[in-house]
């Protein structure tokens, strides 16, 4: 933002300056998710603001997309400052300025190797390593990282363990949701590209849930959730307020696997909609009592509750696999963690023997 000396009025800037050459060598950027080491295909390392450009090119135009800039709500949530929703409000409040000049407008880019990005006065670091885990949420606790109802959430089941690597720990942001009274496996990164990725019902990512219904469905209406059932689409709220859009959701995989007057069934969906399982069941006339989420994609739920840790490197290609809708491979064997635990047998009523006292 600049001000015309002759009119006073402020001015609002068509382009960021940049404090170096537009030139920059393709061979020095990093792959995103293992940026600790360098494939024999990216030679040399660090940054290059000498670089020859490419053949055919100008000395001072881009040598490729990648020269132009990223967005800067994408450049923010790289490094760790807050969600890409989080970053427009930030950048909308005039509180980011790049190579002195304040913007405010969400289409502006920038390349953070090259120029100089302050958010409240603060220089910005380069982007974070990426790193993923899986977390085991306990039921009590809201996906998201800060609940206008002060709720406890998943920061702050993260923050709660005295022991491991939370210390270290980058800002990072839930896949997808498991509502508050839901349990189970819950993916946390800060990739937002393989976030936004895995999230998209167009990759078809496979995640397995442990429902627990009231009553006992007839096989008529398990086999009418299987093909696809009419629920209300969007938020309870929204729904309550007169807003009852309706779709068919996608063909289900459902398999009793315990049961009972209240019986136990393994759902396999496709799609995670607003507490989709909850609805669906409800429109057979069921309601649920407890969810668990045990495996996404090729990960199977392996750590106790409120227990979390990172996934390996091979753990990290099968999800990006998954997210370009690839066929992934799970372990037959199913971890401890994601098994339906044994019922307790209800303890019998002793009675104590009627014992003669002597006078």
């Amino acid at each position: 933002m600049t001000v015309n000396k002759s009119s006073g009025v402020p001015e609002k800037t068509s382009a960021i300056p940049s404090t170096e050459s537009a030139t920059e060598s393709a061979a020095t950027k990093l792959p995103k998710r293992f940026p600790g080491k360098l494939p024999k295909r990216f030679p040399g390392g660090g940054r290059s603001s000498s670089a020859a450009p490419a053949a055919g090119s100008s000395a001072g135009a881009p040598a490729d997309a990648a020269e132009v800039g990223e967005r800067l709500q994408k450049i923010l949530a790289q490094a760790g400052i807050a969600s890409r929703r989080k970053a427009e409000e930030i950048i909308l409040e005039g509180r980011v300025q790049v190579n002195g000049q304040t913007v405010t407008e969400l289409g502006a880019k920038a390349n953070p190797h090259r120029d100089h990005i302050r958010v409240d006065g603060k220089l910005l670091g380069g982007p974070q390593p990426h790193r993923y885990f899986m977390v085991n949420k306990p039921r009590g606790y809201v996906t998201t990282l800060d609940d206008p109802q002060k709720r406890a959430t998943v920061a702050d089941l993260l923050a709660q363990q005295k022991s491991g690597p939370q210390l270290k720990l980058p800002r990072l942001y839930p896949v997808g949701r498991l509502d508050y009274l839901s349990e189970g496996l819950l993916l946390m990164t800060n990739d937002g590209d393989l976030a936004n990725s895995l999230s998209k019902a167009s990759a078809g990512v496979l995640k397995t849930y442990l429902v627990k219904v009231s009553g006992v469905p007839a096989p008529e209406a398990i086999d009418q959730l299987r093909r696809g059932v009419m629920i209300d689409r969007g938020r309870l709220d929204e729904i309550r307020a007169g807003r009852r859009d309706r779709i068919v959701t996608q063909p289900a995989q459902i398999e009793q696997v315990r049961g009972g007057d209240n019986p136990w069934f393994e759902v396999t969906l496709t799609e995670g909609r607003n507490r989709q399982l909850r609805k669906m069941f409800e429109e057979i006339g069921h309601h649920v009592e407890k969810i668990r989420r045990i495996a996404y994609g090729a990960l199977q739920l392996d750590v106790e509750p409120g227990s979390y840790r990172e996934l390996t490197p091979g753990e990290v290609t099968a999800l990006d696999r998954a997210a370009r809708g690839r066929k992934v491979e799970r372990k037959r064997q199913l971890p401890e963690a994601a098994q339906l635990k044994k019922p307790v047998p209800p303890k019998a009523n002793r009675r104590r023997p009627n014992v003669r006292r002597s006078s």
